[in-house]
């Protein structure tokens, strides 16, 4: 059996709040590193029923990142979701909402700089 191991590398400030996150995968073929502002990891534990989750940003990240940020992965989860279950209904009620989200978000930026 082959074996792939992810470091992920996070440096905290005195008050713990992450101002570097680093993460380096045996099966990439960068050499160095690979910097981040943010990251979600979620694990599926079977016996408690109940998903395991960290989730970090750096100081860096900014509010429209975030958002691209979780556009994106509630579009990649709605993929990933679609492959494991073939419920393309449901896949497209994930991708709706990452869009109205998304767009909603854009709505509230304008509004906001406008003031």
């Amino acid at each position: 059996m082959r074996q792939s191991t992810i470091t992920i590398d996070v440096a905290l400030d005195e008050k713990n709040i992450p101002e570097s996150i680093v993460w380096k995968a045996t099966d990439s073929t960068a050499d160095q590193g690979q910097k981040a502002r943010a990251m979600l990891l979620a694990f599926w534990d079977a016996a408690d029923k109940s998903a395991l989750r960290m989730d970090l940003w750096t100081k860096e990240m900014m509010v429209d990142e975030m958002a691209d940020f979780y556009y994106q992965t509630i579009m990649t989860m709605a993929d990933s979701f679609d492959r494991a279950t073939h419920q393309t209904e449901l896949v497209d009620l994930m991708k709706t909402f990452a869009k109205d989200f998304y767009g909603r978000f854009r709505e509230i930026q304008l509004k906001e700089n406008k003031l």
